[in-house]
């Protein structure tokens, strides 16, 4: 057997293990397992992290499956939990708004689709399962951030390149944080035509058993159809409300003492 072939097998016999470990393992650990001796192991880790096909957790010094794997199997995400989970709630929320309704994660600091449901509205919106935008101008973006912990949002945001999409597009590190300490009150984020010129969009969280948030989805549509009084009065209602739906399935339940949903 050729060293590249090798290689690969050894690399595809760590991915298979890791995901054995959906909260991580170390790499002594891993070695034992797939019978490798600890540098190799080291080399190949270092490979797959820099490809995000696997991410390091510098706390607990654990491996685990990164979320380029996910983007592998975009075309198949109909078999992802999450998706699978929330796919009647959104379905629903459609039916109720007709306008387009998208599902999203983070990964490696942006968006990605996993997810999308459209209206049958002859205007729709442009997006496909699987491609990504960024977190700073986007209302799924912002409800991301505004559940990480304050060592990853700062990570995140120190790298982020603030590009002027539209003339309402956040400019800066201080009109971000600003915006995501917003969200974090209201517990909702809107997008007022900062990612696309004429599209406005209104995103809402989806919560685990811990309450953190594990994803995110939002209604999109033309400005013209989703205006301020359209989200004001009908459209916060009905996210929150798929928010609870849909979060309960992963064991979230909102305290009464909590203004959450």
């Amino acid at each position: 057997m050729s060293n590249n072939v090798q290689s690969i097998e050894r690399a595809l016999t760590l991915l298979d293990m890791l995901s054995e470990y959906p909260d991580g393992i170390q790499i002594t650990r891993l070695s034992d397992l797939v019978g490798l001796n600890k540098s190799t192991t080291h080399r190949l880790l270092s490979t797959l992290v820099n490809m995000n096909y696997v991410v390091k957790d510098e706390t607990t010094d654990k491996y685990k499956l990164g979320l380029q794997i996910v983007y592998l199997s975009r075309n198949i995400l109909s078999n992802m939990n999450i998706t699978e989970v929330s796919k009647p709630y959104l379905e629903k929320l459609v039916k109720d708004v007709n306008e387009t309704v998208h599902l999203c994660i983070e990964d490696n600091g942006e968006i990605m689709y996993i997810d999308k449901i459209e209206s049958n509205q002859t205007i729709r919106m442009y997006s496909r399962i699987g491609s990504r935008a960024p977190m700073y101008c986007t209302g799924v973006g912002k409800v991301l951030l505004s559940g990480m912990s304050e060592t990853k949002f700062n990570k995140i945001i120190s790298k982020m390149e603030f590009y002027p999409r539209t003339s309402t597009t956040i400019t800066s590190k201080e009109e971000l944080i600003e915006e995501v300490e917003k969200v974090k009150k209201q517990q909702y984020s809107i997008d007022n035509l900062e990612y696309q010129d004429g599209v406005r969009c209104i995103a809402a969280p989806i919560y685990d058993y811990n309450g953190n948030i594990i994803a995110t989805f939002s209604i999109s549509g033309p400005s013209n159809r989703v205006t301020m009084d359209v989200v004001n009065n009908l459209l916060i209602d009905k996210v929150r409300q798929t928010t609870a739906e849909i979060s309960l399935n992963f064991g979230y339940v909102e305290k009464k003492t909590n203004t959450a949903f």
